[in-house]
């Protein structure tokens, strides 16, 4: 049965993909945010078969149609590259075109949709278990960089413009200190001054003359699908903001979504501290996927990008707690300053251990460290 909060006619979207068999039902499906996912199930010949169905947010993603030419491009250079890998289908996804053999539907009411099959025995996980699951996690985003590598010309469309552009997010910070729009800069004192020291770091990758990459610019753990069965990161989802950008964009999110045990938006900041075995689990494989195509520069400022991607969030939150909370939803008073305070926590945890952080990426790279996994990813507990 369709979701009773279901506002979409799903049965009618299904018809407009060549999806074989008779429509039987959808659901809503995964905890995303921004787009609407359901799985919808097909009776094929007495037997169900599973496919997602999505409505891309065109208030966040203001073309749709040049992010579905990025996704199909990237998932038909992918399927190439993967082809004659065992269980290749489970690998990478399969989008389904439409009925006149486009990439999406645009229904009645000028909403895109488009359709994958459904990734079977296996799942996403919101928050990480184990240094063994941040090491898989690496390891699947490496690798999507690594086969996304080659991908021909033309360069992939900006779906979001300026999305890591540190200088231009520290400038708009600045902006929105000297207007105070709504008074809150006397709250934020010291988190102001915090970011101001450090209006140096926000050029520090820019500035690094580092190879512009095909990235996927939301690597959180929710964005790799893991195996029921063996616990091993099978799929990067989520390709939405996939688009030109530098290899350690990705890595460095991947250190600031996954190192701390905190929330995001912990008001305890003694519960934000930089796990290090998380860190090196996520350098381990992160490399052991992609270190024959990164360089040596690329490498080297793994730790620095840990620091810069978790001081541009916190940037980005102090900055719309100061313009009055434009952008980002809140659920509390304070709550994108709260959100400020556990980013800047971490970068602060970050520089306490950057020599050390360094220090381990170099006796990995240069060998004397062996680049491999902590463990043997153990069987997870299953979660629907």
């Amino acid at each position: 049965m369709m979701n009773e909060h279901a506002k979409h006619d799903v049965r009618a979207v299904a018809r407009e993909f060549q999806i074989p068999g008779d429509f039987l039902s959808a659901a809503t499906h995964g905890s995303g945010h921004i787009n609407d996912t359901y799985c919808a199930v097909f009776n094929q010949r007495g037997t169900p078969a599973r496919y997602i169905l999505q409505r891309i947010n065109h208030r966040v993603f203001k073309d749709p149609a040049k992010l579905m030419q990025n996704v199909h491009r990237v998932t038909e250079h992918l399927g190439r590259k993967i082809a004659d890998e065992p269980d290749a289908g489970r690998r990478g996804l399969t989008l389904i075109a439409t009925r006149n053999g486009k990439a999406c539907h645009c229904d009645g009411d000028g909403n895109f949709w488009r359709a994958y099959i459904f990734i079977e025995n296996a799942h996403t996980y919101d928050v990480v278990e184990s240094p063994e699951q941040a090491y898989e996690a690496a390891k699947a985003f490496g690798r999507f960089q690594k086969l996304l590598a080659d991908l021909p010309a033309p360069r992939l469309h900006d779906t979001i413009p300026g999305f890591h552009d540190t200088p231009r997010r520290f400038a708009a910070l600045e902006t929105a200190v000297g207007a105070d729009a709504v008074n809150r800069a006397k709250l934020a004192k010291a988190e102001i001054e915090f970011a101001l020291k450090r209006k140096a770091l926000t050029r520090q990758l820019l500035d690094a003359n580092l190879p512009e990459r095909v990235t996927h610019n939301d690597t959180k753990l929710n964005n790799v699908m893991f195996d029921d069965a063996t616990g091993e990161g099978i799929c990067v989802v989520d390709l939405d903001t996939v688009m030109p950008g530098l290899a350690l964009y990705d890595f460095g999110d991947m250190v600031r979504a996954t190192t701390s045990p905190a929330q995001e938006d912990e008001r305890n900041l003694s519960k934000v501290t930089m796990q290090f075995p998380m860190f090196e689990a996520l350098a381990r494989g992160y490399l052991e996927s992609g270190s024959d195509f990164l360089t040596g520069a690329e490498k080297k400022l793994m730790a620095l990008a840990g620091k810069l991607i978790t001081f541009e969030i916190g940037t980005r939150f102090l900055a719309d707690f100061l313009a009055g909370d434009l952008y980002f939803k809140i659920h509390r008073e304070n709550h994108n300053l709260d959100r400020c305070r556990t980013q800047f926590k971490l970068v602060e945890e970050i520089e306490r251990q950057e020599e050390h952080m360094n220090q381990f990426i170099e006796s990995i790279t240069d060998g004397t460290h062996a680049a491999r996994s902590a463990r043997k990813p153990r069987k997870p507990n299953v979660k629907n």
